[in-house]
């Protein structure tokens, strides 16, 4: 399995040079011929998308309680139905016992976390409010390479901060602080900094593309953002079960390389596997026979490679449902009966 880069999730508190205030924009000059006329086109569609969506982005200041202490934090979010339901991130709200979100006409109002879930870093607030300005959810799935994106946060507590630049990179992986990995994630170089957790990625016709959730520390313009079709997924799950249901196996496992005459002899996909460290009594993976040692080279007929591929296939369609693991044991392929159980929600 590739290393992935250690990121930051943004949290809070002066914003990097280069960004624009949020109605500080200079007005737009008249159109131009060449490099001219490009530029205002390009500030003209910055200018046009912040003010559409700005005044739905909303400065958190949260509460969290951990391990007995009080943790205080800020980041963004920002409103997507007028009667008052708005995204940001889960490391932004998870836990909290308090969260306060501040708009741009000074209106203010205490927020409830409807949901939120760690294995994409998306959650869901409510505010007692309607009538509230709200952002248009667009689709990442027709996103190229070189297209403008723009995100609007309140990085290091100056709020409201827009800054623009393009969609580096499309499908990228990110690993969650929950150890899974976000798929599906779009990188950007429109500069975030702690505080822009939470906040809208938009393009240029100020429809949100994507949930911004992470840079790289020492990097230079290397951003993420959660893309907008798993967020309206995860949204639909949570509004509707409180949270996102998973399945899982009960076992602690590893990746590990399979020998390659091994992978010769049984006539496997994969040159990798997951190994069994340890299962949990009483768990599926006991239940269905696994055992310490063994290397699970397949999940119901799809081959695993690794750990990750475990998570991919472990969906809520998966819970209660028979299904087969394919493992090697010393000098024997097995098919292990299995039925995965609901992952139980880490609090």
């Amino acid at each position: 399995m590739g290393a992935f880069p250690r990121f930051l999730l943004a949290e809070g508190g002066p914003s990097s040079a280069g960004s624009i205030e949020s109605g500080n924009a200079s007005p737009a000059g008249p159109p131009g011929d060449g490099d001219a006329g490009l530029l205002d086109a390009y500030s003209r569609s910055v200018a046009g998308a912040a003010e559409r969506v700005g005044p739905t982005v909303a400065h958190l200041e949260v509460e969290q309680a951990q391990r007995g202490r009080v943790r205080r934090g800020t980041g963004s979010g920002f409103a997507f139905t007028p009667d008052g339901l708005m995204l940001t991130n889960s490391h932004v709200v998870h836990d909290a016992r308090a969260v306060r979100a501040s708009f741009a006409d000074g209106t203010s109002f205490d927020a409830d976390v409807i949901g939120d879930d760690p294995d994409t870093d998306i959650a869901v607030l409510r505010v007692g409010a309607s009538g509230l300005p709200a952002a248009a959810l667009g689709s990442s799935r027709d996103l190229r390479v070189g297209q403008l994106a723009i995100a609007i946060g309140n990085p290091y507590g100056f709020q409201h901060t827009v800054t623009a630049g393009v969609v580096s990179a499309l499908g990228r992986s990110l690993r969650a602080t929950s150890g899974r990995l976000i798929d599906d994630v779009v990188q950007t170089d429109a500069a975030l900094n702690p505080g822009n957790s939470g906040g809208p990625l938009v393009d240029s016709r100020g429809e949100v593309i994507g949930v911004n959730t992470a840079i790289i520390p020492m990097a230079q313009g290397i951003c993420f953002a959660t893309a907008i079709d798993t967020v309206r997924w995860v949204v639909t799950q949570l509004l509707r079960e409180g949270k996102v249901r998973r399945g899982y196996l009960g076992f602690a496992g590893a990746n590990v390389p399979v020998a390659r005459r091994v992978v010769r002899h049984h006539d496997l996909a994969v040159e990798r596997a997951v190994r069994v460290e340890s299962l949990e009594r009483g768990g599926p993976a006991a239940r269905a026979g696994l055992e310490a040692g063994d290397l699970i080279v397949a999940y119901d007929r799809s081959p695993v490679a690794g750990i990750d591929d475990l998570h991919r296939l472990l969906t809520a369609e998966r819970i209660g449902r028979p299904a087969t693991v394919t493992v090697l044991r010393r000098t024997r392929k097995l098919e292990l009966a299995v039925v995965a159980a609901e992952r139980p929600v880490v609090g």
